[in-house]
């Protein structure tokens, strides 16, 4: 039951990652028919690349790709970054986002060849906040279907995917715990963590 549950948050976790990147604006204010439309062409964008056949290398290269179009990356680093952020200077922060996208792009493009064959499918979206929520739920082969919840913001001043809870988990505060977890390991120091994250993953 546990690797299950691990199988299934590391997939889904995936799916979140994967989706998480820059979307041109829009001129418009976020609505829940946008909201949908953006996280529908996130699944699209995963489930073409799934089936593409390509070798993990590529693949991950492609989910890297859409990192960058259509997740809020900076709000999703810095957050997973906490406090530490506020004592981190520009370049770092640049750094770090940039060492960030990547890890996140191979520690889960590498277990997409689980999720081949599966299928991602919106079914909902309701406005929390000032953010709207779209909910859906991911099937995939000999696993029972799960549900995943994408978080839509136009905060940064385009249509953005901020973070996905996958089961109850969030992805920002899931790799929060991790980046904690290498900043301990280096006392803090925020150049060896960056350096330690670009080989992680």
């Amino acid at each position: 039951m546990t690797s299950n549950i691990t199988r299934r948050h590391m997939i889904g976790t995936g799916l979140a990652a994967t989706c998480a990147a820059t979307l041109p604006g829009m001129a418009l204010a976020l609505t829940d028919a946008t909201a949908k439309a953006l996280v529908q062409q996130v699944v699209n964008d995963i489930n073409r690349v799934i089936a593409s056949g390509k070798p993990v290398n590529a693949m991950i290269k492609d989910f890297e790709g859409i990192f960058r179009r259509y997740a809020d990356v900076n709000l999703i680093a810095r957050s997973t970054l906490g406090a530490d952020a506020n004592r981190a200077s520009a370049s770092q922060l640049r750094a770090y986002t940039d060492a960030f996208r990547s890890y996140v792009a191979r520690k889960y493009g590498k277990r997409f060849n689980e999720f081949a064959g599966g299928k991602v499918e919106v079914k909902s979206v309701r406005k929390v906040k000032s953010w709207h929520e779209v909910a859906g739920v991911v099937n995939l082969r000999g696993s029972a279907p799960f549900d995943v919840r994408f978080l839509v913001s136009d905060r940064s001043g385009k249509d953005l995917f901020f973070d996905l809870v996958i089961e109850g988990i969030s992805l920002r505060l899931s790799e929060r715990t991790e980046i904690g977890s290498m900043l301990d390991r280096r006392k803090g120091n925020i150049d060896a963590m960056i350096a330690d994250l670009r080989q992680a993953g």
